[in-house]
């Protein structure tokens, strides 16, 4: 069954209006952040073990590229679905904004059709 377009903008807005309540909610850091600082809370805290040394491995959300934010990135670490929660008691505004500098100035993984071996490998099919 179909929800008729009336009802479903209406879910899509009230979910639009709770999303940004809890972005509002969650105060953002006032500066950028340093990398090499958040490098520090970034293996400290082993948010490596769930997100990889490089931001896009393992069991945890891909980090790299950072497509959030800074406040967007604070509302996720400070009110996430499915890690730890990290208040502003466990890891400070200064910290949480060196940790998303850290994560924005790691590298991306190059395109498959950049890798020489992959590229063999998919000619010879």
């Amino acid at each position: 069954m179909s929800i008729p377009f009336s009802r479903a903008g209406t879910a899509a807005a009230v979910l639009l209006s709770v999303a940004g309540l809890s972005a509002q909610s969650v105060p953002a850091p006032a500066q950028a952040g340093k990398p090499e600082a958040g490098k520090d809370v970034y293996l400290r805290y082993s948010c490596y073990a769930c997100h990889g040394y490089d931001g896009h491995g393992g069991a945890g959300a891909r980090l790299v590229p950072m497509r959030m934010n800074l406040p967007g990135f604070a509302a996720y670490v400070r009110n996430p679905r499915q890690m730890p929660p990290y208040t502003a008691q466990v890891l400070a505004d200064t910290q949480l904004a060196d940790l998303w500098a850290y994560i924005k100035s790691l590298p991306e993984s190059a395109a498959a059709r950049d890798i020489p071996l992959l590229t063999k490998i998919m000619s010879e099919k």
